[in-house]
């Protein structure tokens, strides 16, 4: 019996070892809440951004 109880603990372990939370979305006393870690409602700049040492160095 402990054999199988640690088997199935090892196999959840190893399975949701790989699993990312990407998206939560809820409700909160009244306050709702959309979290992403994809940023699809933002736009990234125009692409003149210069990581700081980067101008310096003539990469800019």
């Amino acid at each position: 019996m402990k054999r199988i109880t640690l088997l199935l603990v090892l196999f959840a372990t190893v399975t949701l070892t790989g699993c990312q939370l990407t998206h939560v979305e809820g409700e909160v006393e009244g306050v709702t809440i959309k979290a992403s870690t994809k940023d699809s409602h933002h736009s990234h700049g125009n692409g003149s951004f210069c990581p700081p040492g980067q101008a310096k160095k003539g990469n800019c």
